[in-house]
């Protein structure tokens, strides 16, 4: 017991040893957001502990690191004069404010050894944060101007957007940035039509053709791309997504039969044992002696196996409008098997396996009519469809 006990001692130290070191090795290396994370998460568990003393000893450290470097970064950036830093600076400035927040709530921490609390140099960031968050406003709201009324091409309106977009998480109610910014997400979109074209002789379910262009339900994630299987006059479309059906093959109902003759050995009465002057044997306890007499039965099983299938072969095609060139195609095929068994028998069914006893209970049923094996073999194929519209990117 005493062995498990020092055992478990020498692994917690160990453990403890190797997130110091990890600390401290954070701090060379130059990764002060590192160590202030390790550090942290130990001192949040239990800051008086006498084992999480060189954790304080290397927040206070890498705390005043970080300030220096990035304090540094920040006067280097605005000194470089580029307004495209003004990102970089804002975030320097929050990323600061952040550490000592989350330094505030563990304080005080008291360093034993030296007899007093761990020293941090807070300082209030608030009008630079205010200021550099004015500054870069300004810039993406201009630069998202300029990207709008200068755009040759969508990848202009969706840079655009990503400029609206993050002022707007910045600084709600900018301006008319929110308008702005849904302006460039109209202009960004990648309009597709969607025509679905039957060019078999059999008919394609509409209840079929209405669940394959409800990609609603396809769950998709394209921010740029807008599908409308029912086109609008005022847009100008980009790309036609065109799925056609090529073939629909369905084959004839078929019933296939298949006899198996069973046989069995049942217990079918007993006779008594007799001894050669014909009297009835006994056993050691005075009881007679039965001996179990057998028979054969028999049984004819017929086995019905109903089948009839569906294969329905397409293709998704891809055509940019502007261009009239088609610019990619996939295959679209599925297949829908209807199989029904069941049984019938003449003679004792007691000669018969479990499972084709079950089937006894299983009579014929009427085969599914073409539209519906058409629609049952949609299934699949609408899986295959949303495989390929969520795999398929324009630009």
């Amino acid at each position: 017991m005493k062995k498990a006990l020092l055992f478990s001692i020498v692994i917690v130290f160990l453990i403890a040893c190797g997130g110091v070191k990890k600390t401290q090795e954070a701090i060379n290396t130059g990764n002060y957001n590192s160590a202030i994370n390790k550090a942290l998460k130990n001192l949040a568990d239990n800051k008086t502990k006498k084992g999480h003393q060189p954790y304080i000893l290397l927040l206070e450290e890498a705390f005043e690191k970080n300030m220096i470097q990035e304090l540094e970064r920040i006067s280097f950036l605005q000194k470089d004069g580029n307004p495209a830093n003004l990102e970089n600076i804002y975030n320097g400035y929050n990323n600061l404010k952040s550490i000592q927040e989350r330094i505030k709530p563990i304080l005080p921490l008291p360093i034993y050894d030296e007899n007093r609390n761990a020293k941090f140099a807070f300082k209030d960031y608030s009008n630079k944060i205010i200021s550099s968050k004015n500054e870069l406003s300004d810039y993406l709201y201009q630069n998202g101007l300029t990207l709008l009324d200068n755009a040759v091409q969508k990848y202009d309106f969706r840079k655009a957007y990503e400029d609206f977009k993050y002022l707007n998480e910045i600084n709600p109610g900018y301006a008319d940035s929110k308008q702005k910014m849904e302006e460039a997400y109209t202009k960004g979109l990648d309009f597709v039509k969607v025509d679905m074209v039957n060019d078999t002789e059999q008919i394609v379910p509409e209840r079929l053709q209405e669940e394959l262009l409800n990609f609603n339900t396809y769950g998709l994630d394209n921010l740029w791309t807008e599908y409308h299987t029912s086109p609008l006059s005022e847009i100008k479309y980009d790309y036609e997504m065109k799925v056609a059906f090529r073939e629909i093959n369905i084959s004839p109902e078929h019933i296939k039969e298949i006899q198996i003759i069973k046989e069995k050995q049942v217990k079918d009465g007993f006779s008594y044992a007799l001894d050669n002057n014909g009297n009835v044997v006994k056993d050691s306890l005075g009881n007679d002696i039965k001996i179990d007499k057998f028979k054969t039965i028999r049984c004819d099983f017929y086995q019905f196996e109903q089948t009839k299938s569906a294969q329905v072969v397409g293709q998704v095609s891809f055509i940019d409008l502007k261009s009239k060139q088609q610019i990619n195609s996939y295959p679209l095929s599925s297949e829908f098997i209807f199989e029904h068994i069941y049984a019938q028998h003449d003679g004792d069914k007691r000669a018969l396996e479990n499972n084709q006893l079950s089937l006894l209970n299983l009579a014929q049923v009427p085969f599914p009519s073409n539209e519906q094996m058409v629609y049952d073999a949609g299934e699949d194929l609408k899986l295959r469809l949303k495989e390929i519209v969520k795999r398929h990117h324009f630009n």
